[in-house]
Formats: C-alpha cells, sequence, structure tokens
C-alpha cells in the first residue's frame, strides 16, 4: 500500500495562488463588505462613491489614506495595492466635481487622472459612512490616538476634562500624536488649562460653536475653518477672558487616526488581502 505523501504549503503562498486564480475579490465586493459591516444607512446623495477605476478589477492590496494625493497614490503603487480608500476628495471639491477643471484643460488634474489610469487605480472615498457609525469612527480613532477615552466628559465625545498643563505643551503632545507639522496656536502660550473641547476636520462655525457653548474649555483644539467664523468666535472669547487658548492643527492631521483606525477595522473582512495604512503627509510646515 502507497503512503501519502504529505506536504506542507505556507498559507501565504496558497493566498497567492488562490488570488492568481481570480478568488480575489473584487473593489466593488470589499466595499459591500464595508458598507454591510458598518451597518449604517447610506446618506442620499452620499460622496461615499467610487471616484476612479473600475470596480469590478481584482483587488491585489488596499491603501486606506486621509487624502488620496498624488504623493499618496505613488506610495501606494509602490506596494502594490490597486484600490485606494480616501476619507477626503481626490479631485479638489466635496462632490470630486470635474467638469469646470476639464474644461480649462487644467495640467494638474491631467497628471492624476493619467497615473490613475496608467496604473489601473480604483478609488473609493469612505467619508459619510464612518461619520455615521456610533460611535463616529473617525473621532473615535482620534480619541483613542490621543489616550483620551477616559476623559470624555459626561459622554460628550467633543468635550474633555486633561491632565493639568499649558497650551504649548498640549500643542507639542498633540502635533507628536497626529503627525501635525505646522500646529498653530492663538491666546498665551503658557496659560494653564484642564479643559478641552475638540473638534475634527472641518465641521463649520455651527457645530463647533455649539461645542464650545456645551464644554465651556479652557482651550478649543480644531481641524480648520474661515479665519472670520470659528478662528475669530475663539480669538474674541480668548480676549473676553472666556477661553485660555486655541490650537489648530490642520483638517488632516486632526482627522488622520480615524483612518488608521479603520485600516485596523477592515483587515479582518478581507482575509488574504492586504490592507495598507498609507498616511497623508501634512503639506505645511514651520518657516524658519
Amino acid at each position: 500500500m502507497k503512503k501519502l505523501l504529505r506536504i506542507a504549503v505556507p498559507l501565504s503562498l496558497l493566498a497567492s495562488a488562490a488570488s492568481a486564480q481570480g478568488s480575489a475579490p473584487t473593489a466593488g465586493e470589499v466595499i459591500a463588505r464595508i458598507r454591510d459591516r458598518a451597518g449604517v444607512e447610506a446618506r442620499n446623495p452620499t460622496v461615499d462613491t467610487f471616484k476612479a477605476g473600475d470596480s469590478s478589477a481584482r483587488v491585489t492590496g488596499i491603501a486606506v489614506t486621509m487624502m488620496a494625493t498624488l504623493d499618496v497614490l505613488k506610495r501606494a503603487v509602490e506596494r502594490g495595492d490597486n484600490l485606494v480608500i480616501t476619507h477626503e476628495p481626490t479631485f479638489y471639491s466635496h462632490r470630486d466635481t470635474l467638469g469646470v477643471l476639464e474644461s480649462e484643460n487644467d495640467e494638474v488634474l491631467a497628471a492624476k487622472k493619467k497615473y490613475i489610469s496608467d496604473h489601473k487605480l480604483v478609488i473609493w472615498r469612505f467619508h459619510d459612512t464612518p461619520h455615521a457609525m456610533k460611535p463616529d469612527m473617525i473621532r473615535a480613532g482620534i480619541i483613542h490616538a490621543l489616550d483620551w477615552d477616559s476623559r470624555i466628559r459626561n459622554g460628550d465625545a467633543e468635550v474633555f476634562d486633561i491632565p493639568r498643563t499649558t497650551v504649548r505643551a498640549l500643542a507639542a503632545q498633540l502635533a507628536s500624536r497626529l503627525g501635525a507639522r505646522a500646529v498653530r496656536i492663538s491666546g498665551d502660550p503658557l496659560a494653564v488649562v484642564r479643559s478641552a473641547v475638540l473638534t475634527e476636520g472641518f465641521p463649520g462655525f455651527a457645530a463647533n460653536r455649539h461645542a464650545i457653548q456645551r464644554g465651556s474649555p479652557d482651550v478649543v483644539i480644531i481641524g480648520e475653518d474661515h479665519e472670520w467664523e470659528t478662528i475669530e468666535y475663539v480669538a474674541d472669547a480668548i480676549s473676553a477672558g472666556q477661553i485660555d487658548g486655541m490650537i489648530v492643527l490642520g483638517h488632516i492631521a486632526s482627522e488622520q487616526a480615524g483612518m488608521a483606525e479603520f485600516a485596523r477595522w477592515l483587515r479582518p473582512l478581507v482575509p488574504g488581502v492586504r490592507v495598507d495604512f498609507v498616511p497623508t503627509r501634512d503639506p505645511f510646515t514651520v518657516s524658519r
């Protein structure tokens, strides 16, 4: 009787072979899994749509990022990723509207579109969905990165009681943990603060104002806003002695940890597919 010969085959080789046979999920299938797992009703209309590429393409790797800049796309290609999931727009407007720039024969747009086409990239936006989740996935990622989960005041995830520190020291801590290269401070940098309101991204003046009204914080931390709205409002509050300081992180730094959280959340949904978190570089730096 002949003995059966058993040969151990590494799982990575089996996964590669399966992928080569076409069993890797398509981009559309990956997005369907995300929508199903998120469990929130999609907005109508929503910006969470494919922005480029063929949704039926088999996925070789997934690059998760805050903003699909050309720099990010190049780093995704270097890793062998062909599906890019971005939180913010790819084509310079909230709805990724191309008509005006195309009518102007804009060279920046043309270069980016050519790179995407040449490398057969598929780009999908993940914006409305994470913000609609309970808790908000982006905000939860920021809070986790700052280790402020236990600092939330009375269940309000925009208001925090923080360890005693100064505005300057807090700004340095935020910059280090969130990857901000050009944090701006308003008010006395040496003012001692014990409470904070934190809003990410660009929620707008009303949302920022209401958070400040609820929290009565020592310091306000925002991603960005019009300088004649939230920023002027807080500057006046500082002059009136109601707030000690303001820290402006920039949009990317204020939300990026949320997309790192999403990358961790996504990996179990796509076994056998590599998921890379490709951070978007802060476009600003300090002039010396």
